[in-house]
């Protein structure tokens, strides 16, 4: 994407609004187990996880409102669940997320699906799913409850611009219910967008505005393999819209990007960012909201492309589902302007944006320094700190604070340069100053899950530990990169030249 490009789709996201929109599909509670994985177990060559921690997320069709409603939208949300524990859980996440959930139907003949996923960590990497554990049944669902949906639908239908629906083959959304909803949004002038199933018909979905599925879902409902000699994305685009009568064909083909083909029109390429891919869970959900989100403003479906491009590219970094707002997105777009002033923040704003960031359980990292000539030892060192979690703040000493640490020829470069550089890396999220001899007093307004300080300070205190070991966090040791230091180079750029 280009700065013009996203320069315009800037000014089309910050007027965006909090339109109503619905999800239909399949509702699914994810489960995490999280661990150590540190050993091999004697009984059998397979890991032994000592268990540290768990939490639970919504899943499928869940998910996608919920990442709506971090968008900004209001959404309403459809689908079917059990009587259950499971179910008691999944609507109260959704409660707090601001989900409409009054046409979710129970059964009590079918549990809540369940995906229990066992997460390992072993020394202190990132962590690495080992074994999912579902919990489902996926039989075709009654005609009574079929004709439940069809009158619950009828007059969300009505008052919404978009219907998403979210398909993962669990029974519900069988070529009877798939139809109502699309017949009825066509007679009623509405936009359906379908993330179909891993399936190889998509006579279910036939006249739908637009599918997006994955290069594995298209190329199994397609026949075509990209794979093959010759075979580009149009050729599996193009046999789907004239197969199935779909408007629109969006295929999100993983680090390429996503191609985009309008009725018989010729199809484009839009290409995506190159990214650090953490665990690409939910970035298929992303998009999903990110495109409903920008259709239901009227947005061209070029641009709406490019949005979400840019959402699924930011949850690709993420671990798990995780929602991403619209400020996020803005700030992304700002990158791609070459505008860096948004990473630059108060405390009093960090801390609001923070807030945020917690509510999704991103991790957050602290280091700082006086980053006064920025070298390769610096780099090495932010990037290493930004691999420790999800979000690393920078913060920076003030030009009066490096004057009592360095003396009176200190800082070269100013507080504001300093900071303008911080910001243009890729490693830095946030960049904060600070105005005492040590940022203890920011630490502790940050809390950091995890504080990073150099390799020198083995055998030094580190200002913060105290406070952040307290509140569960720990205190990473980065490698310095040797003969790397602004002090060495000033040394050396104020040696006489050799005669």
């Amino acid at each position: 994407m280009m700065a013009q490009q996203a320069a315009d789709i800037l000014a089309q996201l910050e007027g965006f609004g909090s339109p109503e929109i619905l999800v239909v599909g399949d509702l699914i509670l994810d489960h995490y187990i999280f661990g150590d994985a540190e050993r091999l177990s004697p009984e059998a060559p397979v890991p032994v996880i000592r268990r540290r921690d768990e939490k639970i997320q919504a899943g499928g069709a869940a998910n996608v409102a919920i990442f709506l409603a971090a968008l900004g939208a209001r959404p309403i949300l459809s689908g079917l669940c059990g009587r259950d524990e499971n179910a008691d859980k999944l609507r109260a996440l959704l409660a707090e997320a601001g989900v409409d959930c009054r046409a979710i139907i129970s059964s009590p003949d079918r549990p809540t699906a369940c995906k229990t996923r066992i997460i390992g960590l072993a020394q202190h990497r990132h962590q690495q799913q080992m074994l999912r554990l579902d919990h489902e049944v996926t039989d075709p669902v009654d005609d009574g409850i079929i004709q439940a949906f069809g009158n619950a639908l009828l007059p969300l239908i009505q008052r919404v611009p978009v219907v998403c629906i979210e398909d993962y083959n669990k029974g519900l959304l069988d070529h009877r219910l798939c139809q109502f909803i699309i017949r009825k949004a066509q007679q009623m002038g509405k936009i359906v967008l379908v993330d179909p199933a891993l399936i190889a018909d998509y006579s279910r979905y036939a006249g739908a505005t637009a599918i997006t599925p994955n290069r594995t879902e298209a190329e199994l409902a397609s026949g075509v393999s990209l794979k093959a000699a010759n075979a580009e994305p149009a050729q599996l685009a193009g046999k789907l819209i004239h197969e199935h009568q779909f408007g629109t064909c969006i295929l999100t083909l993983d680090r390429q990007g996503m191609y985009l083909q309008e009725g018989n029109n010729a199809g484009a390429l839009h290409p995506t960012r190159p990214r650090q891919v953490y665990d690409v869970t939910g970035a298929g959900d992303m998009v999903l909201a990110m495109l409903a989100m920008s259709v239901a403003h009227g947005l061209p479906w070029a641009m709406a492309v490019d949005l979400g491009n840019v959402a699924g590219g930011l949850e690709v970094e993420r671990f798990g589902c995780v929602p991403i707002t619209r400020q996020e997105i803005c700030d992304e777009l700002n990158s791609i302007m070459g505008s860096r002033h948004k990473k630059i923040v108060s405390v009093p704003e960090l801390k609001r944006l923070l807030l945020v960031a917690r509510k999704s359980r991103q991790r957050v990292v602290f280091t700082n320094g006086v980053f006064d000539i920025l070298h390769a030892g610096h780099v090495g060192y932010l990037e290493f700190a930004r691999r420790q979690g999800d979000i690393l703040i920078v913060g920076v000493n003030s030009d009066a604070s490096v004057r009592g640490l360095k003396g009176p020829t200190r800082p070269v470069n100013a507080l504001a340069d300093r900071m303008a550089v911080l910001a243009g890396l890729e490693a830095a999220s946030y960049v904060v100053s600070f105005d005492e001899s040590t940022p203890e007093n920011l630490i502790e307004s940050v809390t950091p899950d995890i504080l990073v300080k150099g390799s020198d300070y083995a055998d030094k205190p580190v200002a913060g530990r105290q406070w952040v070991e307290r509140h569960g966090g720990r205190v990473v040791l980065a490698p310095f990169l040797e003969g790397r230091s602004t002090t060495a180079l000033i040394a050396r750029s104020l040696e006489s030249p050799t005669q």
